[in-house]
């Protein structure tokens, strides 16, 4: 047999109240956060539910999740990144805090801006940073709010759950009740289409209602220590109670790569804290947009011969290059928007010289003078002594 192993602790009886009290209790939460530091954390994702009857199924399957990423690799302001850093420790400090003020131990994240700006990766550094798991929710797998609300009961405290690209899961947005018109307008013309979407509307019954529920409802506290993070390139596009405050607490622009941003990147893939060509790629940062992806993939070496100069000068010159798209793209809109003015003030002066034709027609047809030019109305002021 496996001897036991174990600590023999002795103090003086005057000192039993404040070791019964504080110490063993101090003991233990510092025990079961070891666990949780050693623990291997996990990448969730949501099973059908058709498969979630059978022997030994789950709701959710998991991989560990390996993910590299955190905050010292994130491109991004250091005073921004600094700020979210601060406010996660906030939130994974305030057990004590949230039941004081009577709100459920749990913060939403909205990250929004264009593709390749790092929104997956900040997700991956905040779960690297907290210890947590991360539970990637897949919406359309739900049939209904039911089974989203079932979903939510399974998930663990310390946990991150993550709704990528929201304003594409289901119809969420804020255009919902001009969709459902204009999908009636076209069954109505064409009623083989209702027939085909049959089947794709029957998949998921969620609604914005169920989700909401699901965020910040009577089920959302079940449990706690939980982070909500939406994530999304268009977020005009969601609909305003999804990410008002309170549901969405902290909102956070990923936008296109600075120079801050580009100085971490070049660190990591170069390895280099300066370079003469910096001051170039700052000014030519300020004029282009460009995501700190692209950003990456021109410093990344290709070849065993690329040294840090060589990947910096090829990044100029897609800087450059992008900028060179940038203007073209913007003076072919500028190009179309004109000619859409002029074919609009054309239309307009088309439709006024309609009108005048029409009244003239009057005028001939009913023998009313009803519009006279200034030669004409001279004329008989002269010869009546009237003015008109």
């Amino acid at each position: 047999m496996e001897e036991k192993r174990y600590y023999k602790l002795t103090f003086h009886k005057s000192h039993r109240e404040t070791l019964c009290e504080k110490y063993i209790n101090h003991v233990l939460q510092e025990g079961k956060a070891i666990t949780v530091r050693n623990r291997q954390r996990k990448l969730y994702i949501n099973n059908p539910s058709q498969n979630w009857g059978g022997y030994r199924s789950t709701k959710w399957n998991h991989v560990t999740f390996e993910h590299p990423a955190s905050f010292d690799t994130l491109a991004m302001d250091s005073k921004k990144k600094e700020g979210i850093i601060n406010d996660l420790i906030k939130f994974s400090e305030g057990k004590e805090y949230y039941a004081k003020i009577g709100k459920a131990w749990k913060r939403g994240y909205l990250l929004y801006g264009p593709p390749g700006t790092g929104k997956s990766s900040m997700i991956a550094a905040m779960a690297n940073y907290l210890n947590y798991d991360i539970y990637d929710l897949e919406l359309t797998t739900a049939k209904d709010n039911t089974e989203l609300r079932r979903l939510l009961i399974e998930t663990t405290s310390k946990s991150i759950i993550v709704i990528e690209d929201i304003d594409c899961s289901l119809d969420l947005t804020g255009q919902r009740k001009k969709k459902k018109q204009q999908e009636k307008d076209e069954e109505k013309k064409d009623p083989a289409s209702k027939m085909a979407k049959g089947e794709e509307e029957s998949s998921s019954k969620v609604t914005l209602s169920g989700l909401l529920n699901f965020i910040d409802g009577l089920w959302s506290a079940c449990g706690g220590e939980r982070i909500i993070v939406f994530t999304t390139n268009y977020v005009e596009k969601l609909d305003p109670a999804l990410i008002r405050r309170g549901r969405m607490d902290k909102h956070i622009e990923m936008s296109y790569c600075g120079f801050e941003a580009f100085k971490v990147l070049a660190k990591n893939y170069l390895d280099v804290d300066s370079h003469e060509l910096f001051a170039t790629i700052d000014h030519l940062l300020e004029e282009t947009d460009m995501t700190p992806a692209d950003v990456a993939e021109n410093l990344m070496p290709k070849s065993q011969n690329e040294d840090a100069e060589t990947c910096l000068k090829k990044l100029i010159e897609a800087i450059k290059t992008a900028k060179e798209e940038a203007t073209k793209k913007a003076e072919e809109e500028a190009r179309l928007k004109a000619e859409k003015e002029e074919k609009e003030k054309q239309e307009a002066t088309q439709e006024d010289v309609k009108v005048d034709e029409s009244l003239a027609k009057d005028v001939v047809e009913n023998g009313v003078d009803v519009v006279k030019d200034d030669k004409t109305l001279g004329n008989e002021v002269k010869e009546n002594g009237v003015t008109a």
